[in-house]
């Protein structure tokens, strides 16, 4: 599989959207565990790494190794692979997103019903992204 690059087409985006390629890359299978694990306990070895994320493949992390390593999101040194700076910035931006997951998880196992209301308008600046028109 294609290494996902900003600019060219990527699965869900024509266009390549950089935040798209970001998309494709981190929603193939492992990626996200592969780069979190790395980002939380440092430096693997890859039998280290396969034994941390438990259930994967040497194929799949081998493969998802390369792409990660593509992306200069992970690197690889003396003492295994580690996260990169990029991967580090990463996962220190998808830690909110895990806290935040737990309460919708939280909110769907209880079956929490949305309340009905008018969409909100939110004026607060997103650090990266252009206000919509």
């Amino acid at each position: 599989m294609r290494v996902p690059r900003p600019g060219q087409p990527v699965r869900g985006s024509k266009s390549g959207a950089p935040i798209m390629a970001l998309f494709d890359l981190l929603g193939r299978s492992w990626s996200m565990g592969v780069l979190w694990t790395l980002a939380e306990q440092g430096p693997c070895t890859f039998r280290a790494l396969q034994e941390k994320c438990e259930s994967i493949s040497p194929a799949v992390l081998n493969a998802r190794l390369q792409e990660l390593r593509a992306s200069c999101l992970i690197g690889h040194g003396p003492e295994g692979y580690f996260a990169m700076p990029r991967g580090e910035e990463l996962y220190d931006l998808l830690v909110p997103m895990g806290s935040w997951a737990k309460g919708w998880a939280r909110d769907m196992i209880a079956d929490v019903k949305p309340i009905a209301a008018s969409p909100v308008k939110r004026k607060r600046a997103v650090p990266g992204l252009r206000p919509r028109p």
